[in-house]
């Protein structure tokens, strides 16, 4: 199996991109779905995450195919590459914002966008520093190392927040762990491609880890959705 997948690395590529995009439209459609019966701030940046991921995705292991390449040319290749650098951290800085938004925003703020708004704005900038900055130097460290940091601080929120609300929200156990995991593979992406050249034993090894991380949201997005249909019938009872 392993010997097949180095075969047929793009085919490969092409399978992984579809089943994260699919993933991210499954997660981005219940949590939508979520927020439109809770109405809560959080789950609106959540949502917006996977809608980046998702479209960075798609954008890279697509557009960015060879045969896509051969047919646009390297200094367009680099705009796509350029445009899934930006998405990916952009959704980085989107799961950052969805544990803090209640402490910059306040419990009474609603904003009528989640996408575009003035507390979200800094980040779109920084973002786009971020991937210029890769662009101009032709390398991907400002933004393995900025999401190495965001995820480092995602995990403590994300385990002060389990310690407070675990038992209430049993969501937060895993949004804690998948916080730790993402922490992990950027980490480890960050190795593979500055030292080990993206070795293809490690390449398979963080594909495999992304879409772990990836299934791992969308088993904690489904398990919230059903339990909460499970106390709306309790309560129409």
């Amino acid at each position: 199996m392993y010997e097949w997948i180095i075969e047929n690395k793009e085919l490969f590529k092409v399978f992984y991109a579809l089943a994260v995009g699919l993933i991210c439209a499954v997660i981005v459609l219940k949590t939508h779905r979520l927020f439109r019966l809770s109405h809560h701030q959080g789950i609106r940046y959540f949502r917006n995450a996977f809608l980046f991921y998702g479209v960075a995705f798609i954008i890279r292991y697509f557009l960015g195919a060879p045969l896509i390449y051969n047919l646009i040319g390297g200094e367009i290749f680099s705009l796509i590459n350029f445009i899934f650098e930006y998405f990916l951290i952009m959704a980085g800085f989107f799961l950052f914002y969805s544990l803090l938004w209640k402490k910059i925003e306040g419990v009474k703020r609603n904003y009528p966008s989640s996408l575009f708004n003035l507390r979200i704005f800094p980040f779109y900038v920084m973002a786009g520093i971020i991937a210029v900055l890769d662009l101009l130097w032709n390398t991907r460290e400002f933004m393995f190392f900025s999401q190495i940091i965001i995820f480092a601080f995602a995990g403590v929120i994300s385990y002060v927040n389990y310690k407070k609300n675990g038992k209430r929200h049993r969501f937060l156990r895993f949004y804690f762990v998948a916080m730790v995991l993402s922490f992990l593979v950027w980490t480890s992406n960050a190795i593979a491609a500055l030292y080990l050249n993206w070795n293809k034993a490690v390449l398979m090894g963080v594909y495999s880890s992304n879409l772990i991380i990836f299934l791992l949201f969308l088993y904690g997005v489904v398990k919230v959705t059903k339990n909460g249909k499970e106390k709306r019938k309790v309560g129409h009872n």
